[in-house]
């Protein structure tokens, strides 16, 4: 006899109503005790002239994929090509441009993830060097043109590379130049799932300007704190940036879901990724797509490819910082844990910028990519709105991760210094005088150097 298995079933469920959606983020509600935190960061491999390795070639995305694969990783084949890899709860998977991701499994201690973490670098070190390839953390490819990068392989970019310049000006850019860190948190019910969204739409630009670290492109300084949060100001308004029913609406899951149902879609996946045609969901859940019927599957995948600054899904993700340090990596999910799962630190935070309008919100995201902490939120700089969010952060990680407070050092250093990582990159590039290799072998962490 054949099981079918009960998480299969579910997905392939038909959605007819609005209900029924709703009825998807409210199942993922869990008990406080079993909250945890996930980390994805995406780095940046270089050849030695800094420019971007293929998929296929002898030293190229598709060899490092089989360097882990063949270290027990098990890999995921699409088209003949392997586009990602899993172990356990942990994933590897490309993006556009090769940067390559790893979205380590959900945890309860921040220490688990930095063990995965260091043990992830030592692999990609072993696997890259033989190679020649080194790894930056960088919100933004540092070196070369858009057009110099190669796409990889993966059918629902070539749906999307199609999609993006007919809705903004930079969705390519987006695709392939940039990288992140991102956390992913748990919500117990919908008003826990407001305050939470609520608290980092507050303090998203904040967020971004302490992480910012893409200040150079095509090889030189461009005069941005964060180019790669300037690049998703205009990559897809219609699903990306600040969302105003945040600061609303209490019902947050039926008004996210009334925000999704009118998103056009990317695509529908039937055998394979196809185009969507630009129908919305709520077309598709009432009238189907040619002679398909709406999912929850189709839900899933709908709401993976929405790109607010914090996303609802099953989980609550942050979504507005730019890749960088090992260490800047590590002290994302503390803080995020520190500033959601702590009540008091919540409600501080979001009191932060709580006399700000929808629009000044709007000005301010668009004004830190180039100024970061210097920034102004209407009387005051980011820069000093920074500081007191991480003392109100830290406070908050003491009480309920009292062990991961020190992984937070980096972060407050910002805060206190003002100066970025952005501006120890302009401070390489100086040093350097431009000089690529000296440039990789500064911004690649030691053990992701070729």
């Amino acid at each position: 006899m054949h099981l079918v298995d009960e998480a299969d079933v579910d997905l392939i469920r038909p959605v007819r109503t609005i209900d029924d959606l709703i009825a998807y983020f409210r199942a993922a509600g869990k008990p406080r005790e079993q909250w945890r935190v996930g980390t994805e960061h995406e780095l940046i491999g270089v050849r030695a002239d800094g420019s971007a390795p293929s998929y296929d070639s002898a030293d190229g995305i598709g060899a490092v994929l089989g360097g882990f694969a063949a270290r027990g990783w098990e890999p995921v084949v699409e088209e003949g090509h392997t586009i990602a890899l899993t172990r356990g709860d942990a994933q590897v998977t490309l993006e556009p441009g090769g940067q390559f991701e790893l979205a380590g499994r959900p945890v309860t201690r921040d220490a688990d993830f930095n063990t995965d973490l260091r043990a992830h670098v030592a692999t990609l070190g072993d696997v890259s060097r033989p190679l020649g390839l080194s790894w930056l953390s960088s919100g933004l490819r540092p070196f070369g043109d858009r057009d110099d990068i190669p796409w990889m392989p993966k059918a629902r970019y070539r749906v999307m590379r199609a999609y993006m310049p007919t809705v903004g000006t930079r969705g390519l850019d987006m695709m392939l130049r940039t990288a992140t860190v991102q956390a992913n948190l748990d919500y117990s019910d919908e008003a826990d799932a407001a305050s939470k969204l609520r608290a980092l739409n507050a303090t998203s630009s904040i967020l971004t300007a302490l992480w910012a670290n893409s200040s150079i492109a095509g090889g030189k300084p461009i005069g941005f704190q964060s180019y790669r949060a300037w690049i998703w100001r205009d990559t897809d308004r219609a699903r990306a940036g600040f969302l105003p029913f945040v600061f609303e609406r209490d019902d947050i899951f039926r008004a996210y879901a009334e925000w999704a149902l009118d998103v056009p879609m990317y695509f529908v996946y039937r055998g394979g990724y196809q185009p969507a045609g630009g129908i919305t969901f709520r077309r598709f859940m009432a009238e189907g797509w040619r002679t398909e019927q709406a999912t929850r599957a189709d839900w899933a995948l709908h709401l993976s490819t929405l790109f607010p600054e914090a996303r609802l899904k099953k989980l609550i993700e942050v979504r507005g910082c730019d890749c960088g340090s090992i260490e800047m990596i590590e002290a994302l999910a503390p803080f995020c844990r520190g500033l959601l799962y702590d009540a008091d630190a919540r409600a501080a935070a979001t009191a932060l910028t709580a006399g700000l309008t929808f629009d000044q919100r709007q000005q301010l995201a668009d004004d830190v990519p180039r100024a970061g902490l210097a920034a102004r939120a209407g009387s005051r700089t980011i820069g000093e709105l920074a500081k007191e969010l991480v003392s109100i952060v830290r406070a908050g990680t003491a009480r309920v991760a009292p062990e991961s407070v020190a992984l937070l050092d980096p972060v407050i250093e910002i805060a206190t210094t003002g100066r970025t990582q952005a501006d120890h990159a302009v401070e390489i590039w100086r040093t350097a005088n431009g000089d690529v290799a000296k440039m990789i072998s500064a911004l690649a962490h030691p053990g992701l150097r070729a």
